[in-house]
């Protein structure tokens, strides 16, 4: 469980309460526990197939060489009759997991560089580096899936492994990455997508960063915390959804026409009309009866 440090709980008054409760943690260790036993068997069988792939090829330049030699091997059976057993009608390579057969070598090599590039690509994802590259383009390796797919992969390669004749090494890496491949698919489908989650660092980190204590001196205070969370929220929203009437009432108008003239005698104002004058260019008129005779 995480702890608050003494100098949070000091300055609110408040004992050492934790964020986290016991199932969370539990599930956090154990799986970066199995993650680092992934990391292990990968590592193992990495390496182990590295020693193959030398043997496999230190035994057929042996068989290549007795071959153009005609050397050939006289096995004694149970009841004392020998025979000779040609090299061309052995199924495998001796002393390899080569078998006897048109391009055998060839796919015998393909199949070690195979697991071996299997192996890196794995570990890779385990450390989750680079993420970006798996998201794009190994979504089933990526963050945003969990550990089913993964486990698939590693039962694969342990059962390829398993499937031929090798030395003790070998041997004991496969099956132990095979066992771990089970047991990730096994988590796979407990947790589903959110296993790569509930197992990271730096969601664990900031998950704890914005966690509320839960228990105070022994109490639950986790209903207390969401009336407070809820009551905030409707008060928030409730004062937003009024800035926004009260803004949306503002800008609305009735312009300068009938409408306007209208809502404004409504509200006491009222607009007067100017007094009608002639303009100053009309020229005065002229009394009556007074004319202008001229006598001749």
């Amino acid at each position: 469980m995480t702890s608050y440090s003494p100098s949070v709980c000091k300055a609110l008054k408040l004992p050492a309460v934790h964020s986290f409760d016991v199932l969370s943690s539990d599930t956090f260790i154990g799986l970066n526990g199995v993650r680092i036993l992934s990391i292990i068997a990968l590592t193992l069988v990495f390496a182990s197939n590295v020693v193959t792939l030398v043997q496999d090829i230190e035994a057929v330049n042996r068989f290549v060489a007795a071959d153009k030699s005609g050397t050939n091997f006289t096995v004694t059976s149970s009841d004392g009759t020998n025979s000779t057993i040609y090299m061309s009608d052995m199924d495998y390579i001796m002393g390899s997991t080569v078998p006897n057969q048109p391009a055998g070598v060839f796919w015998a090599v393909l199949n070690r560089l195979l697991i071996i590039g299997q192996s890196i690509l794995l570990i890779m994802s385990e450390f989750g580096w680079p993420s970006s590259f798996f998201d794009h383009y190994f979504p089933v390796l990526g963050k945003d899936f969990g550990l089913g797919a993964l486990g698939v992969m590693q039962c694969l390669i342990g059962a390829a492994i398993l499937s031929h004749h090798v030395d003790t090494f070998t041997l004991v890496a496969a099956f132990f990455l095979f066992s771990i491949g089970c047991l990730n698919i096994l988590i796979g489908l407990i947790w589903r997508g959110s296993a790569r989650a509930k197992r990271s660092l730096t969601s664990w980190r900031e998950h704890a960063k914005s966690t509320l204590p839960t228990h105070v001196a022994g109490v639950d205070v986790r209903p207390v915390a969401s009336a407070a969370t809820a009551a905030a929220s409707s008060v928030v929203s409730s004062m937003f959804t009024r800035t926004q009437s009260d803004a949306s009432s503002s800008k609305a108008g009735f312009g300068f026409g009938k409408q306007g003239e209208k809502a404004a005698g409504l509200n006491g104002y009222f607009i007067s009309k100017p007094i009608e004058t002639l303009p100053r260019y009309v020229a005065k008129s002229t009394p009556t009866g007074s004319t202008d005779a001229t006598t001749v």
